[in-house]
């Protein structure tokens, strides 16, 4: 792995960053870990002072090295789970919901509206615990 070399600003903005400001844990330490490889501390060195892994001080030389200061800093962006359920299913849900509930039943549950919507077209997979969390973002209480 090449050598580190930080800019004199560069080292003045980590220091700045390290004692000042609300920064996540994962920040301050990637700061470290660039501070201390401008030291000409090595990697195992950096790994017993900071407690990380190898593959972290790793990771992180080769981003500054690769990408600049502010992306060895930052988290990358993750993608997560696609949408399953688009604005018009939500609205669906939602509208359903808020209709009045099938004969001998006072209100609508969880359970009778997952089988409703299970019926419909777009929501063959649709459980209880995805209709309960659009109803939790919606604000709507079934009771």
């Amino acid at each position: 792995m090449a050598k580190i070399k930080l800019e004199e600003d560069e080292v003045q903005y980590l220091i700045d960053f390290v004692k000042k400001g609300q920064k996540s844990a994962r920040e301050l330490t990637r700061a470290r870990i660039l501070l201390l490889a401008n030291k000409n501390k090595k990697n195992t060195e950096i790994v017993e002072i900071l407690n990380v892994s190898r593959n972290t001080v790793g990771r992180i030389k080769k981003r500054y090295l690769d990408e600049g200061l502010q992306s060895a800093l930052e988290d990358k962006t993750r993608t997560g789970q696609p949408i399953k359920y688009t604005e018009k299913h939500t609205a669906e849900i939602i509208a359903q919901a808020c209709t009045k509930p099938p004969d001998g039943r006072k209100k609508w549950t969880l359970v009778l509206l997952t089988e409703e919507l299970k019926m419909r077209e777009g929501f063959e997979t649709i459980n209880k615990e995805s209709i309960r969390l659009i109803l939790k973002k919606a604000k709507l209480n079934l009771g």
